[in-house]
């Protein structure tokens, strides 16, 4: 035993040796630290001082006080913990079926379900509730001129139950598609060969084995549920949820303190959801065999088990496309409700008028800056958490995934705190919200290059090490080669979210710099539908052209550099 421990003390001298005889690399290091510090989780710990503190920097409890006496707390509380709630079952319901299907069933049609359920991710989060207005609000299509409702109230519980599930069943299902993907389908094959039929297959050992990655999607949708606020803001009505109620304080109200503590009330069911997916299901696995799967997945092609599945598919899709085609549609009448004649003058009041021209201006602008920043860095940092051991590493490896786990009304209002005052006078600049989206979107860069990584044998780059070559020259020859569909995702995910952020930057916008989410949401509550459904499609369409050009770059890029391991 101490032998053992004596072989792990010098191992840990010579790397840390090793180290220090880099110290370019050291410096590298110390520099990521420091910035994750100050930008990650520097505003989350002003946020939380600023609630018990008051102006002039004393402990002062009266904020929460007054939030807990004159705010029904609680109720907003178990409103937003019981919408994630059911949000998250139906979600990951929804998801899954999804997943089997696409995974282990012979329904025709899998490439389209997959693009479609993709939708909701590559578009701006309130989509599909400017959709639900138009269907079904005192107008809508469905209840005023199909049915003749008027007056029906869209607004509340179960309004935000739709929109959120059919905006987040798409991160149940990449999470559960994954799992149904890496499951060793001979287990299964084996209980088929063994006389057990579909159902018995399924429940003994299909579900079982995905029970870990049914609650990872759970927890996650719970707890991105918790932390929407682009729906609620749209749809709640009179349902309040925590993140409407702390952006009224501050906006409605200018009580920063008392939006302070509610967005920090927040924190804790969303954080605690988050690190128990990170650190406790996502170690857990029920597979007890080890090695790739053996022989082909035995697909399922029972006509009875088949066809009400691929229906049920089939009418989500449906349901989908009715949502996004009606934002279309309405984008291209001349007055929504009133005059259905097809008409431009939406896009046309977009293209010229001044802040039609500069909120797209400045959220291409802005995106375009922010995407490279947050892929390269991402790459980086993964790159340092897999190949090197160095002091600070779990404070590297925690600070990158906190904006990302918190809900972005709390990180925004977090940065407001932390960077309106020198020496980082931020506020009203581009560079704060440049930061905002840099950081907001780091973690899944980083968790992509991470895994990407781990699936090489990094004695490659070791070779490359023993020939000469330097830290950057091995980062930038050989390892992001061999990241490249993990650099493309990152790119991808940076700019998509980059665009269709609301939450995070709502209150880091400024004269100087607008957004075309913000601007949406400025559009639907001036009631300008029009206007806001025009804006949307052409954030989806920027997003779509995007993806090509990305993956053009990336391709062009790395694709004629070829790793083998």
């Amino acid at each position: 035993m101490s032998e053992t421990i004596n072989v792990r003390k010098q191992q840990k001298l010579r790397e840390r040796q090793m180290l220090l005889q880099q110290p370019g690399l050291v410096c590298i290091i110390v520099a990521i630290l420091l910035i994750l510090v100050v930008f990650c989780i520097y505003p989350i710990i002003k946020l939380l001082v600023t609630c018990v503190t008051d102006a002039e920097g004393h402990f002062d409890l009266s904020s929460v006080a007054y939030v807990l006496k004159k705010t029904n707390l609680g109720k907003t509380l178990w409103n937003s913990i019981r919408l994630g709630l059911v949000v998250a079952t139906l979600s990951t319901i929804i998801g899954y079926l999804f997943a089997f299907a696409i995974n282990r069933t012979t329904i025709k049609g899998k490439r389209f379900f997959h693009i479609i359920s993709m939708m909701p991710i590559l578009s701006p989060p309130f989509v599909i509730s400017l959709a639900m207005i138009l269907l079904f609000g005192r107008s809508g299509m469905i209840t005023k001129q199909l049915l003749g409702i008027t007056g029906h109230n869209v607004y509340g519980f179960t309004s935000l139950v739709v929109v959120q599930t059919l905006a987040m069943f798409p991160l149940a299902y990449l999470n559960l598609k994954g799992v149904m993907e890496a499951m060793d389908s001979s287990v299964e094959n084996a209980a088929r060969s063994l006389g057990a039929g579909r159902l018995k297959t399924f429940l003994t050992v299909t579900l079982p084995l995905s029970l870990p990655g049914i609650l990872s999607a759970f927890l996650i949708v719970f707890a991105k549920s918790l932390s929407d606020f682009g729906n609620p803001q749209v749809l709640a009505g009179e349902y309040s949820v925590l993140s409407v109620s702390a952006y009224t304080q501050i906006t409605g109200l200018y009580n920063l303190r008392t939006g302070s503590f509610m967005a920090a009330s927040i924190l804790v069911p969303s954080l605690l959801a988050f690190f128990i997916q990170k650190y406790w299901v996502s170690k857990k696995s029920f597979v007890t065999i080890t090695g790739k799967p053996v022989g082909q997945v035995d697909l399922i092609n029972e006509k009875h088990i088949v066809y009400p599945i691929f229906i049920v598919c089939c009418l989500l899709t449906v349901i989908i496309m009715v949502f996004y085609g009606t934002v279309v549609w309405v984008s291209l009448v001349n007055t929504w409700g009133v005059d259905m004649h097809l008409s431009l003058k939406n896009y046309q009041f977009v293209f010229r008028s001044g802040s039609g021209k500069k909120a797209l201006r400045d959220t291409l602008i802005l995106s375009v800056i922010s995407t490279p920043i947050t892929a390269i860095l991402g790459m980086g940092i993964a790159y340092l958490l897999v190949r090197k051991k160095f002091a600070g590493k779990r404070l590297m490896e925690v600070a990158t995934m906190i904006p990302f786990a918190v809900p972005g009304i709390a990180l925004g209002i977090g940065y407001v705190l932390s960077f309106n005052q020198k020496p980082l006078l931020l506020t009203g600049t581009a560079a704060i919200i440049i930061i905002t989206l840099v950081f907001r979107t780091l973690s899944v860069g980083v968790e992509a290059g991470s895994n990407s990584l781990r699936q090489v044998d990094k004695s490659i780059e070791e070779a490359s090490t023993i020939l000469g070559a330097n830290n950057f020259t091995t980062f930038t020859r050989i390892s992001l080669p061999i990241m490249k569909s993990a650099l493309f995702s990152g790119l991808l995910n940076a700019f998509v979210r980059s665009m269709t952020s609301v939450s995070a930057v709502i209150f880091l916008v400024s004269v100087r710099w607008n957004l075309l989410t913000v601007s949406i949401m400025s559009a639907i509550e001036s009631n300008k539908l029009g206007l806001a459904s025009a804006y949307c499609v052409l954030l989806m369409i920027i997003v779509l052209v995007a993806m090509t050009v990305l993956e053009t770059i990336v391709n062009k890029a790395f694709g004629r550099r070829r790793v083998r391991s």
